[in-house]
Formats: structure tokens, C-alpha cells, sequence
């Protein structure tokens, strides 16, 4: 199988399934909820909206360039959301050069585009989704750098970033249209292979301790 072929990553709260056309309905029903959280973020609230995000979603998967998942709550059963990689990159190295893993490996990827309804929000589910993603990057990629980026103003997704140990590598001014019309500054994070370790111990530390408190309803 080629390593950019769509893959589901599982674990015991999350299930990350390739991002389809199926799951439009599930994820409108989703982002239909309570929508307070959602001020920094681009969720699409109708249906035409949906899934025009789902298929551009799929375009840049076929073109490389992202890997969009649906995220499931295990242990429910059903759609909470949605998250993926995207603005993979494949360096161009000398022949032989040790830093390159592979040609058909990418070299750095962002994880992002991540919104959850809110009774998923600071749960285990996604803890779990966030260290299913890391180790697919870093243990089965074996990328050089994760980036993770969000708009300036968004303290609370700072923080949830900062809190998985990535580091900021600073602010774009101006840097793109933010989901309320205006024109965002983006904070940029960073985790970069070297660091993998400690994230991993941290992320699977945190996932333990959110185990513990949730259970089935």
C-alpha cells in the first residue's frame, strides 16, 4: 500500500476514518449543534456548504496534498467530527542524502482543519485523535516537522496546541481570511521529530488521565 493511500487510524475513544461523501450527513448533524465554540473556525452549517468542503477535502487528497479524516467516538459510535493532514510536502534531496526517509514519504505535514461537536471537545477522543495522528507522522511517515497553526486571537486553541508541547515558531501578520470575514494573524507551532519523544510520553500521559473520567453514557 502506498504510504499517501487513505488509512484509518484506531484506538481505544477515536477512530479516524478517510473522509468521504458518506459522512456529509453525520457531520452537518454535528456541526448543526452548539456552534458557540466554533468563532475561529471554519465549520460549514448548511448542506451544500458540507459537503462542498468535503469535496475539496477529497480533491486535495487525490492531488497529495492533505489526508482528511472523519472522527469517530468509539465508544458511541458515531461521527463527532472532523480533522486531517494537510499541506504535506516532498522535498527534492541529493541522491543518498540521510535525512530523506523515502520518495513517496512526505518530509513535513501540518495537522489541522480539526473541529469537534462539543460534547467531544477536551476529551479523550480528542487526545486520542491528536496521538493517532502524531505517531502516523512521525513513527510511520517518519516526518521532520508537524505544524500546527490557528489564528492569533484563538486563546483557547493556543493553549490546547501549547499544552501538547508544541513549541511557537511566531506570528504571520495578516496571513489569511479568518473565519469571520476578517483578515486573521496566524500563530505557528511546531513539533519536530527530536522533540516526538517527550510529546508522546506527555500526549499518552494526558490521554490516560482523560480515560479515567469518561465513561460510557
Amino acid at each position: 500500500m502506498s504510504a499517501m493511500e487513505p488509512v484509518t487510524l484506531e484506538g481505544q475513544h477515536a477512530r479516524l476514518e478517510p473522509l468521504s461523501l458518506n459522512h456529509v450527513d453525520a457531520l452537518l448533524a454535528v456541526a448543526s449543534g452548539p456552534r458557540d465554540t466554533y468563532g475561529f473556525t471554519t465549520v460549514p452549517g448548511s448542506e451544500a456548504e458540507m459537503r462542498r468542503y468535503v469535496e475539496t477535502a477529497l480533491r486535495e487528497r487525490a492531488e497529495r496534498r492533505a489526508m482528511p479524516f472523519a472522527t469517530i467516538d468509539r465508544m458511541r459510535g458515531r461521527v463527532v467530527g472532523s480533522t486531517r493532514f494537510g499541506h504535506i510536502e516532498f522535498w527534492t534531496w541529493p541522491a543518498g542524502n540521510p535525512h530523506q526517509r523515502g520518495e513517496a514519504l512526505p518530509d513535513v505535514v501540518e495537522i489541522g482543519w480539526t473541529w469537534l461537536g462539543a460534547e467531544a471537545q477536551r476529551t479523550a477522543i480528542n487526545t486520542e485523535a491528536k496521538l493517532l495522528m502524531f505517531c502516523h507522522a512521525f513513527e510511520v511517515w517518519r516526518v521532520h516537522r508537524v505544524s500546527l497553526v490557528t489564528d492569533a486571537r484563538n486563546a483557547r486553541s493556543r493553549a490546547a496546541i501549547e499544552r501538547l508541547g508544541a513549541r511557537l515558531d511566531g506570528v504571520l501578520r495578516a496571513n489569511r481570511p479568518a473565519a469571520d470575514g476578517s483578515v486573521r494573524d496566524t500563530a505557528c507551532y511546531s513539533i519536530i521529530d527530536r522533540e516526538w519523544p517527550d510529546v508522546r510520553a506527555n500526549l499518552a500521559s494526558r490521554l490516560e488521565r482523560r480515560a479515567i473520567v469518561r465513561a460510557p453514557r
